[in-house]
């Protein structure tokens, strides 16, 4: 009898994990939808989607320890530092920055590909030496990884996305035990290097746009124009929102870039406050089944990529809302599962395949274990 339970076939996906990514990439069509009353990026993004949960589920259904290995985590890290350099000779500007390949009707970000390598790099070199942290030398040369990334990227420039680095960066350096007193040096070191980029990294519009964010009533109609219209789409949800397809700042497109990187604003106007909550709520579930199987993980590797994925989403979330509630400068940040995109869609269902695997392999080796024992092995 047990040991026709230890050998009992099990699913090879995780519905705590899956159920709460699709309700947000469902909420995230159903806001974008103009419900036939003008062009939709929704039929697309469905498409995209379905891409996506295949992906989430052939990883899921492969045994993927083999991420573990330093070779193929360089490999990961190298390709995605190849594409980003080749984006500053070959792709063409969209919007003031070369952040994609396009190829027809198909369009492809690295940096997406370079937050999985980065947070693959981080918990491979953190899994061997997060005992040895309080050495000085392993910040740095972590650090070093992820500036390799994070310059090519605000070269293009993206701004969002570089944020986005390094809070993934300086989380895993927190999980992993920093000391008070590098965390200090690194504070001062911090402060060096935004006085370095604000006089002489910075493009004039994203010091205008940090400008417009101090006082976005000194420009309504110019660089405060986007916080402005956000901040009005929000608001005007109010307690029980407009409805759903009755957005009027987003269907009228007063509220720029609705879609992609202010769905947040246009989802609160329809859903409102209660409908926020509910959003929140979501992710917050999400967010306490990776780190429920992060303390369980049954590796150093395991644990800490699943914790870098936790502070990937988080970063972006807190991102994207701070911008379309008006506490933090417009930098163009997506919100995971929700907002319009392929590439960022399918790399966050990817990486909770990944994570899916490394946690069912971890389960099997551990039932594995328990019937050699009861077998006397």
């Amino acid at each position: 009898m047990a040991a026709s339970l230890l050998t009992r076939p099990r699913l090879f996906f995780d519905w705590t994990l899956l159920l709460p990514a699709l309700t947000l990439s469902l909420l995230g069509i159903l806001t974008m939808s103009t419900f036939g009353q003008g062009a939709s990026l929704a039929p697309r993004q469905f498409l995209v989607l379905i891409v996506a949960v295949a992906v989430y589920l052939i990883l899921s259904a492969l045994d993927m320890r083999f991420i573990r290995r330093t070779p193929v985590v360089m490999t990961l890290y190298t390709l995605s530092f190849v594409l980003l350099a080749l984006l500053l000779f070959l792709a063409h500007p969209v919007l003031g920055a070369r952040a994609w390949f396009s190829f027809g009707l198909v369009s492809f970000q690295p940096a997406d590909l370079g937050k999985l390598a980065l947070l693959a790099v981080l918990a491979k070199y953190l899994s061997r030496r997060h005992v040895e942290i309080g050495d000085f030398r392993h910040i740095i040369v972590s650090g070093a990884y992820m500036l390799g990334l994070g310059v090519l990227i605000l070269v293009e420039p993206d701004m969002g996305n570089t944020i986005v680095f390094g809070t993934l960066w300086l989380g895993m350096m927190l999980v992993s035990g920093i000391s008070k007193k590098h965390l200090a040096v690194l504070g001062i070191i911090g402060c060096v290097i935004a006085s370095v980029l604000w006089f002489e990294g910075l493009k004039p519009y994203q010091r205008t746009r940090i400008v417009s964010f101090v006082n976005p009533a000194s420009d309504i109609h110019g660089s405060g124009y986007n916080a402005y219209q956000a901040k009005i789409a929000v608001g005007s949800g109010e307690l029980f929102g407009k409805g759903i397809g009755y957005g009027t700042q987003s269907k009228l497109r007063f509220l720029p870039e609705y879609q992609t990187d202010f769905i947040f604003a246009a989802f609160a106007e329809e859903w409102g406050f209660i409908g926020v909550i509910l959003l929140l709520l979501v992710y917050g579930l999400l967010f306490m089944r990776l780190v429920q199987i992060a303390r369980v993980a049954a590796t150093n590797f395991d644990a800490f990529f699943t914790l870098g994925a936790v502070m990937l989403f988080a970063a972006h979330v807190a991102l994207h809302i701070g911008i379309s509630l008006g506490l933090l400068p417009v930098t163009g940040t997506t919100i995971p599962f929700m907002s319009s995109g392929g590439s960022h869609l399918v790399l966050e269902f990817a990486a909770l395949g990944i994570i899916t695997s490394l946690a069912r392999q971890g389960r099997s080796a551990a039932r594995d274990s328990s019937a050699n024992e009861y077998l006397g092995g």
